[in-house]
């Protein structure tokens, strides 16, 4: 994203309130996950619509009854959270472990959905539909059809195009076809569809959904919960013994959306450096091979942590000089990384690897808050970790700049405002 597509229109507090003022109906979000759930797109979800009801709009939430990491979690079927009317749905629960299990959890969130949204919804409703589960705008398109209401999409991610890349999509092609014509047809049928990024909104293009049915409205950090810290101050910094290092750090999932390898030819171009350590924070699906690799190749420089407290993520993203977020370059496009927008509210400067003319590299590249590498450049990553390390100034100042840009464009009040704004329009 540019900074020239992500200029944040600014709407004075008598706007907002003349706005929220004319938006008569209930507006009702649909998202597998919610409050107490913290899995990121439940998260972003309780920071926007806890705001939109602060501001006088009728918010209704559609989840389920689980939480994204224990499936076994049974939550009230009715709630008020902040001013939130919260419906939670019977789903059935095998979780995340098998593929068929997940299936059928995902067939029975579209069946109990659809019978909530029937009930629920009126004439001139607004229904946003997020992604989880995977194609709930086409139930949510049929549904505000026959209702009368209005559809937004909101677009975390885009299936069945994911899964086909990472090749885990288990439907047969003609099945896949099918579905994502209906899903195309949904998007089409929307007022609007929300995306994160100028990639996101190019793919969409691309499926010919016109221009005027596409909205960029970027993800956001916490920044109450993350705020810019200075290195000497974080105490696991102090307590893994790092002070005089200069610290790289991956913190949050490496799923199979992500790649370590260009990480790993760094750690062996740079294994004899004292001076440079990688600290891996966190979990996911390609970070148990990472281990096996690091082990297996011996390396002394790069060191794992498991998951930290939440509590403890400002002290967490500060004990790293740098902050490193990777995507596999196929999948630009259809995923934004959610870590960015953390490790610019930790006013730290973020090494992006991927695809060069990426989202979040047109983002660092125009903000200048970092550093671009392309899949298994591992030369250029060593190049661009010893410049800024042999420049300690300027790698503060890319820090500054990027904090900066996370109060200009990717907070949740910013998000807050353009989402007002949208309710309106539509």
């Amino acid at each position: 994203m540019t900074l020239a597509t992500s200029i944040v229109r600014v709407v004075d507090p008598v706007a907002l309130a003349s706005a929220a003022a004319t938006v008569r109906r209930r507006i009702v979000f649909i998202n597998r996950f919610f409050y107490p759930d913290t899995s990121a797109t439940s998260q972003i979800l309780f920071e926007l619509t806890t705001r939109l009801a602060e501001r006088g709009l009728e918010i209704h939430v559609i989840c389920s009854r689980q939480l994204y990491d224990d499936a076994s979690a049974v939550l009230a079927p009715i709630e008020n959270v902040r001013g939130v009317q919260v419906h939670r749905v019977w789903t059935s629960r095998f979780g995340r472990d098998g593929l068929m299990g997940r299936a059928i959890d995902y067939g029975s969130f579209y069946i109990t959905c659809a019978a909530q949204l029937l009930g629920l919804v009126e004439r001139d409703d607004l229904v946003v539909a997020k992604t989880d589960p995977p194609l709930i705008s086409i139930v949510a398109a049929s549904i505000t059809r026959l209702r009368g209401a209005r559809l937004v999409n909101w677009l975390q991610d885009i299936f069945p195009e994911v899964a086909s890349h990472l090749g885990a999509n288990p439907l047969p092609p003609w099945l896949n076809r099918r579905l994502q014509g209906l899903r195309d047809a949904s998007l089409m049928r929307a007022q609007l569809n929300v995306v994160l990024g100028s990639r996101m909104r190019e793919h969409l293009e691309a499926l010919r959904i016109p221009a005027a049915k596409i909205r960029i409205v970027a993800n956001w950090a916490n920044g109450d919960e993350v705020v810019a810290q200075s290195l000497d101050s974080s105490n696991l910094r102090r307590t893994l013994g790092l002070q005089d290092k200069f610290v790289v750090a991956y913190s949050g999932n490496l799923g199979r959306a992500h790649e370590f390898e260009t990480l790993l030819l760094a750690a062996q171009r740079l294994r004899d450096n004292q001076n440079v350590v990688f600290l891996m924070i966190g979990g996911g699906a390609k970070m148990p091979a990472l281990r096996q690799a690091v082990q297996e190749k011996g390396l002394p420089n790069m060191r794992f942590l498991p998951y930290q407290p939440r509590e403890l993520l400002s002290d967490t993203l500060a004990a790293a000089d740098v902050h490193v977020a990777c995507l596999l370059p196929a999948l630009e496009g259809l995923i934004v990384p959610s870590k960015f927008y953390g490790i610019l509210a930790a006013g730290r400067p973020a090494i992006f690897i991927g695809d060069v003319d990426g989202e979040l590299a047109r983002v660092i590249g125009a903000a200048d808050c970092g550093a671009v590498v392309g899949c298994g450049d591992g030369e250029m990553l060593v190049a661009a970790i010893e410049e800024m390390r042999a420049d300690p100034a300027r790698c503060w100042e890319m820090g500054q700049r990027a904090r900066a840009l996370f109060g200009e464009q990717y907070t949740c009040e910013r998000a807050a405002r353009e989402w007002v704004e949208l309710i309106g329009e539509v």
